[in-house]
């Protein structure tokens, strides 16, 4: 299939305007299925448009196969991709609209069947081949877009928010369809979105964009448990990740955390890595996931040293988890992820015990992870 090489990629739309891609460096490997994310305006979708040869190239190389691909037209490059719009000819029927693009190759009448039909089976559509569009759902005009793009057998598949125009229910279903349908076909795919957790459940590999720069590159688990900044940190995960300001301040032979309310013991591990980095008597801003706070008793008993106070403001009964939202002097709540059978009124003062192992540092001035 194909393995793709972005060379130190660069995308301005004029001389004196600022890159909204800015040194762009990425290997995907054949048959990988890589996400990238980020929020609007990141350069996810521009980045994608220029592998596609959608967008002029400022500075930088697109090598697919060990072929540069920059002055390549779209055509040539073997890529299909799946726009947010379907981008469907709605005068034309489903069987003619996946057939389109090998009537253009000018293939045989009877491969274009062959290639079509096979095409509907997989995406379980032949039963709409003969209808226009307009009358089929979201998720129907989705599999046929996705059907126009497979029936080419192309090197690449690229999505471009695909699933954003479906309902929710209707999304979980698709995705599960595409990552089946990725791996069956076994087509190298970069997926474009804003939702982190269709990153998080669709790529291999998820690539984080902030305002045209790569933050991280690294598969699902890593991405979440081990952020490299505050921005990757705070970005995936549903709800964000808890940041609390506080200062590193040395306590007989232990370190501990400390706020204008508690104070936290950091554990040996922990403490080790923060003397390395000079962090005693500095402020440090500590990053801690909302399931990693709990009000069992269980987790007192692991961590006794660990135990702080705090004011329920609200909570959210999310079916499986319950979310609190905790006053703890911060400028923002912190939250919660509990199980649903703990209740607790608004205004009732809450016993809280972090697990420290899972806690992350960062620095307070450049949100990198210490």
């Amino acid at each position: 299939m194909a393995r793709i090489l972005f060379h130190h990629l660069y995308k301005s739309y004029g001389k004196n305007k600022p890159p909204v891609v800015k040194d762009f460096h990425l290997e995907v490997e054949d048959k990988e299925f890589v996400v990238f994310v980020g929020p609007s305006g990141c350069g996810k979708s521009t980045t994608l448009r220029m592998l596609a040869g959608l967008e002029e190239i400022s500075e930088g190389e697109i090598v697919i196969d060990d072929e540069v691909v920059n002055e390549l037209p779209p055509k040539d490059r073997d890529i299909a991709m799946v726009f947010q719009n379907y981008a469907l000819y709605p005068n034309m029927a489903v069987y003619e609209n996946i057939a389109f693009g090998l009537r253009l190759r000018k293939l045989p009448k009877h491969e274009i069947d062959l290639s079509v039909k096979k095409a509907a089976r997989v995406l379980e559509i032949e039963s709409f081949l003969g209808r226009k569009p307009r009358e089929l759902s979201g998720g129907q005009r989705q599999r046929v877009a996705l059907g126009r793009s497979i029936v080419r057998n192309p090197k690449v598949f690229l999505m471009d928010e695909p699933l954003s125009n479906l309902d929710a229910k209707l999304r979980v279903h698709m995705r599960t369809e595409i990552i089946k349908l990725q791996k069956q076909l076994g087509v190298t795919t970069i997926y474009v979105t804003h939702d982190q957790t269709e990153a998080m459940t669709m790529g291999s590999r998820i690539v984080v964009m902030k305002d045209g720069v790569i933050q991280q590159v690294d598969s699902p688990e890593a991405i979440y448990n081990q952020p490299k900044n505050m921005f990757v940190a705070g970005f995936i995960g549903s709800p964000p990740m808890n940041f609390i300001e506080g200062k590193i301040q040395q306590a007989g032979e232990k370190l501990e955390f400390h706020t204008n309310r508690f104070a936290l013991e950091i554990p040996g591990g922990q403490a080790n890595m923060l003397r390395r980095h000079n962090l005693i008597d500095r402020y440090v801003i500590l990053g801690i996931r909302p399931e990693n706070i709990g009000v069992e008793t269980i987790m007192f008993e692991a961590f006794p040293n660990a135990v702080f106070r705090g004011i329920n403001n609200f909570s959210e009964l999310m079916g499986a988890d319950r979310y609190l939202y905790v006053d703890i002097g911060t400028d923002a709540d912190l939250v919660v992820r509990v199980n649903p059978r703990n209740y607790f009124a608004e205004s009732e003062t809450i016993a809280l015990v972090m697990d420290m192992n899972k806690a992350l540092f960062f620095n307070k001035m450049t949100g990198e992870k210490f």
